[in-house]
Formats: structure tokens, sequence, C-alpha cells
């Protein structure tokens, strides 16, 4: 009993806390709930890969348990080259996806050889669209190539105010070229949102995969 008194004291400080090496994975069992856990975060609701996919959908988990969603978007590769990432919104659950959008749209670039640089306003924006929108630029099809990023929805829920989203997506382009696309905007619908789609303009998502999360 001794060693266990012992072994249990060399994990307090001075002043009684416990240390941060008390503490890890198999050192409490029987724990299901944590009673004082913060409420804020975020949490990973799906997550979908994609395999030679012409699209990928997401038609449940977007409800009123978070204010705002963020999907993650992982190495989005292109079977076709110079290819372009787009969504669309749902408010019938997946059967249309068709949401009037108005957004915003500028991108950056930079070659590696450090010859050309870019900031400008790009004429992909749309305005009362219901068709896809774009949300990156051209990403190459090579076996290095691909895109990341995020798009953030916030209150989809909500059957007051328009449903507004923000998108930054980083694309590595003609195996010389990083060019990063931000995209914001607004579904102008009062209805909620409760479904997504994503896919590639030309031809299917090769690989990838994308993460969505709910933030309290």
């Amino acid at each position: 009993m001794g060693s266990i008194k012992r072994s249990f004291a060399n994990n307090l400080s001075t002043g009684g806390v416990f240390t941060s090496s008390a503490i890890t994975n198999a050192s409490v069992t029987g724990i299901t709930t944590l009673a004082n856990a913060p409420a804020d975060g975020i949490t990973l609701i799906s997550s979908q890969t994609a395999s030679n996919s012409a699209s990928i959908s997401f038609t449940s988990g977007l409800t009123s348990t978070y204010k705002a969603y963020k999907f993650v978007f992982i190495n989005m590769h292109p079977i076709v080259t110079e290819d372009l990432l787009m969504t669309n919104f749902s408010s019938d659950g997946g059967s249309n996806y068709n949401v009037t959008k108005t957004n915003t749209f500028f991108q950056t670039l930079h070659l590696e050889s450090d010859a050309a640089t870019q900031l400008l306003y790009d004429a992909a924006d749309v305005a009362q669209s219901t068709g896809f929108m774009q949300i990156s630029r051209d990403t190459g099809a090579g076996n290095d190539e691909s895109c990341s990023g995020s798009l953030t929805m916030f209150n989809p829920s909500s059957t007051t105010y328009v449903k507004h989203f923000i998108s930054d997506i980083n694309s590595y382009k003609d195996n010389q070229a990083t060019v990063r696309s931000f995209v914001a905007g607004y579904g102008n619908t009062t209805s909620a949102i409760n479904a997504i789609q994503f896919k590639f303009s030309y031809g299917n998502i090769d690989t990838g995969t994308i993460y969505l999360y709910g933030i309290k």
C-alpha cells in the first residue's frame, strides 16, 4: 500500500493539484460523461471520402443543434486537370440543389519560380444564381496536385434570415502555382438549408475527404 500512496503523491503538485502527467488515456476508467466539460467547441459530425465520385452530398447533420457548420476539404483531387470545386445548397433534404445565392470571389496567386504574383477580384462570382457555385480556382490533376480548405455556413436552420457562408480554399495548379480562393456570400432564402453537395465542374472527384463539424 505504501508504494501506491507514493505513486499517487508523485502525481500531485505541492499545492495538491494533479500534474499533467497524472491524466492519460489509460489512467482513468469508467468515465462516460464529463459533467463540467465546456459546452463550446467544435464537434465532428461526419465525414465522406471520394473514390472517383461524381459528387459528395451531406443530407443529414445540418440541424438547429449548432449555430455554425464547417466543412473541411482535405486533398480534393480531380480527375480532370484545371478543375473547379463547386457547391450548392438544398432546402428539401437533397431532392434539389438550387438555393438562390449571391457572393463575392477574389483570389491570390504565386508561382514557385517567383516570376508572378496576383491579387484580383474574380468574375466567378454569382448574383442571384440557383446553379452550382464555384468555390475554388483551377486545381491540377497531377499525382501531387489537389485543393484543401474549408467552407463555413452560419445558422442554416434559421427560418428568419438569409444563410451566410464563407469559404477559403487553396489549390495547387500546373505543378507550379499556389492559388487561394476567397468566397463569401449568402443563400437568399429564409427556408432552412438542410443539405449541401460538392463536386468538380468538369469531372469526377478522384480522391479527397470532406469533414463536417458543428460549432457551438
